[in-house]
């Protein structure tokens, strides 16, 4: 095989690797699409999607503070306390036992068990003697390096929605990392801002190496 031959067949080599090295290779951060099977299969298509409910009520600290937070096991309680199954299981059940013209059973869906149970509760919902609660262990969806400084309460401030960063988390039965989160991503979003304002507001969002890099 002649110079010419080998060295055009090892250039072709040498481009095939680095393709494959750079399709391979992922930014710290950019875990586009990652979706992982939580410890509870909460769904924020219900709760944030067919309930409304909002995400500050949840996420209450990321208007107040760097981090939105997972909510504590007592907030889930404020609604769980007495909605302990899906309504077509309730309403099953209160059909079943007018037909068998006995008392209704409690309901409890075998994801609010797994709650109830990191809560130490017993089928009536009241505490085990003996028990204490241990925390849920959920899988963290959005991560950031460790270099990069994050606020949440500056972008809730200047009226970024929620969506804008963590794409239709109202449409998702199991939440995924919808954009980049890459250094590029949010440079583009805070020029586009700084060019066309935040819901109608004008805005200075900063591209100065040190707002995120301190």
């Amino acid at each position: 095989m002649g110079r010419p031959i080998m060295a055009a067949v090892l250039a072709a080599g040498l481009i095939v690797s680095l393709a494959t090295l750079v399709a391979a290779w992922r930014l710290p951060g950019d875990n586009q699409g990652y979706e992982p099977a939580q410890p509870i299969a909460y769904s924020h298509q219900l709760h944030a999607g067919t309930l409304q409910i909002q995400c500050l009520y949840c996420h209450s600290s990321a208007d107040k503070s760097r981090h939105a937070g997972i909510p504590a096991m007592s907030v889930c309680m404020n609604c769980h306390n007495g909605v302990t199954a899906a309504l077509d299981a309730v309403k099953a059940e209160e059909q079943a036992a007018a037909q068998q013209q006995r008392a209704v059973r409690p309901v409890v869906s075998a994801e609010l068990r797994k709650l109830y149970d990191a809560m130490a509760l017993d089928e009536s919902l009241a505490p085990i003697p003996g028990q204490s609660p241990k925390p849920i262990a959920w899988r963290r969806v959005h991560k950031l390096p460790d270099f990069v400084y994050f606020d949440h309460r500056a972008h809730i401030t200047a009226s970024v929605r929620c969506q804008q960063c963590h794409g239709p988390v109202e449409t998702m039965a199991r939440v995924r990392q919808h954009e980049t989160l890459s250094m590029g991503w949010c440079v583009n979003c805070h020029r586009d801002a700084n060019e066309t304002g935040v819901a109608g507001k004008p805005v200075h969002a900063s591209i100065d190496c040190v707002t995120c890099h301190f």
